[in-house]
């Protein structure tokens, strides 16, 4: 897989990610509770993860919202700060 190829992969398994668990990062963004540089960080974090088809498994179990991203997620944390209402 291309790198172009993955990095969008990985971008689409964040914004699906954040949206299932209730984030609008942009809106987040706007607060500044984070920063362009730490969304790109999320992303490339994201592309780290060996097994993305668990996220997208996981993802597909809770189409219809989840509380807080699974255990298995290189992101959990930062979602769950920002959730929170805390500056990433």
């Amino acid at each position: 897989m291309s790198s172009r190829t993955t990095l969008r992969r990985h971008a689409e398994l964040v914004d699906r990610m954040v949206n299932t668990v209730g984030i609008d990062l942009e809106e987040k963004a706007m607060a500044g509770q984070i920063d362009f540089d730490g969304i790109s960080d999320a992303v490339l974090n994201c592309v780290g993860c060996t097994a993305p088809e668990d996220c997208e498994h996981w993802l597909a179990l809770n189409a219809g919202g989840s509380d807080s991203a699974p255990g298995i997620c290189r992101n959990s944390e930062l979602f769950a700060t920002l959730k929170a209402g805390k500056r990433a």
